[in-house]
């Protein structure tokens, strides 16, 4: 509808929701935050998953850094970690295009990836994954606190189907 049809009191109604809305703490994705915002500065939502939760940065006592490139893959496309571990994961992009790291369970990584494929510019922003921007690094700090063998990946549309993805092994703590 052309503006110069819309009433005064619509216009108001629009304004009001749009303030609401964003009020709420809504996010429009992870790039339209602050550029000195990072997620370690944000509330982190603290949802169990099979594969653990996020994890408090200042608890980390390892870095384990997984490089992704063009060629689809990442390196190392498997990691170790104790149960009851919190790692940062930092995701380094040396490649030309934009990759993300995504952590999962297989079965959750491809039910993604197909979402991903219907919506190729969908944003989103959770606590287990990072979008890299070429020659940038992301981090994930997660709470490795189910033992098992679990999945990252970079579901962008064709990059997962073409073998960009890894394993993470937890091993049960020793009792």
């Amino acid at each position: 509808m052309p503006i110069e049809h819309e009433t005064p009191m619509k216009t108001i109604k629009i304004i009001a929701i749009c303030a609401l809305y964003i009020s709420s703490g809504a996010s429009f994705g992870y790039e339209n935050r602050h550029p000195a915002q990072t997620k370690a500065q944000t509330r982190v939502r603290q949802e169990q998953k099979a594969w653990g939760m996020a994890g408090d940065a200042q608890a980390v006592r390892r870095t384990i850094t997984l490089r992704m490139g063009d060629n689809m893959r990442f390196s190392p496309r498997h990691i170790e970690v104790q149960e009851g571990e919190t790692v940062r994961l930092r995701a380094q992009n040396q490649g030309k295009v934009l990759h993300e790291i995504v952590l999962g369970t297989q079965a959750d990584l491809e039910a993604h990836a197909q979402m991903m494929q219907k919506h190729p510019g969908m944003e989103h922003d959770e606590p287990d994954m990072a979008h890299v921007r070429p020659g940038g690094r992301g981090d994930i700090v997660w709470h490795f606190n189910r033992a098992g063998t679990f999945d990252f990946a970079c579901l962008i549309p064709g990059h997962y189907q073409a073998g960009m993805s890894g394993t993470i092994t937890v091993r049960p703590r020793s009792r």
